[in-house]
């Protein structure tokens, strides 16, 4: 049996995203992920073969979506379904105190 708490340990201004890969089970995986202000790359865009269900645990993070030009704001106990192949970017993450994703992956 393992167990944590998802808010400990976390990067102060990280180069990079961390992510740490909590469960995988067959096809189904759960990450951690915390952003300390980082964004995706000009003109990229994730289009991923899984779908993705998201929860922002702590700070803030903004999502866009390339089919409708949609911006999605996210605080601390949203989430949202990302079927697969919908083309999404991170326009935003809130540094300081670090944003902090639980994300589920699955065919």
């Amino acid at each position: 049996m393992r167990s944590g708490n998802l808010l400990d340990h976390l990067p102060v201004a990280a180069p990079d995203e961390r992510l740490e890969t909590l469960l995988a089970r067959g096809d189904v995986r759960i990450e951690r992920i915390v952003s300390t202000g980082q964004a995706s790359p000009p003109g990229f865009w994730y289009d991923q073969a899984e779908h993705e269900f998201v929860v922002l645990l702590a700070g803030a993070a903004t999502l866009r979506f390339e089919a409708d030009d949609r911006a999605l704001a996210l605080t601390p106990g949203s989430f949202v379904e990302i079927p697969a192949h919908c083309r999404h970017r991170v326009e935003a993450t809130q540094g300081d105190p670090p944003t902090v994703w639980l994300a589920v992956f699955c065919p």
